[in-house]
């Protein structure tokens, strides 16, 4: 199973950038699907970014415009650049790796890093 680990979480103030991290334990490009979601207190987990290749990178309408996707294959990363965030950022995100058809749903998990927008 795919090990993933976030880092680059934070407290910022309103209108500030934040750059999440997550280091994936095997090869991205031998990988069919990469997401980073959140979970934010009272809410259901959202899906924040999900990517199937190069081309194809999906974001939720709440983060269009301030967040952005990236890869890195020499150092097995992903990464989620988040721009002009807003309070309504705040929660615990994931990124997600390895998408299960079967049972639509992502098979290899990080722990999670707490992001806090304050305003």
């Amino acid at each position: 199973q795919v090990q993933l680990q976030e880092s680059g979480g934070g407290l910022v103030q309103a209108g500030g950038s934040l750059r999440l991290s997550c280091t994936v334990s095997e090869s991205i490009g031998s990988i069919n699907a990469m997401a980073w979601l959140r979970l934010a207190p009272g809410k259901q987990r959202e899906l924040v970014v999900a990517t199937t290749g190069e081309d194809a990178i999906h974001y939720a309408d709440s983060v269009k415009g301030r967040f952005s996707f990236s890869r890195d294959y020499a150092q097995n990363a992903m990464f989620l650049q988040m721009n002009n965030l807003e309070p309504e950022d705040t929660g615990k995100y994931y990124c997600a790796a390895d998408w299960d058809e079967p049972t639509r749903a992502f098979r290899s998990w990080g722990q999670g890093i707490q992001v806090t927008v304050s305003s």
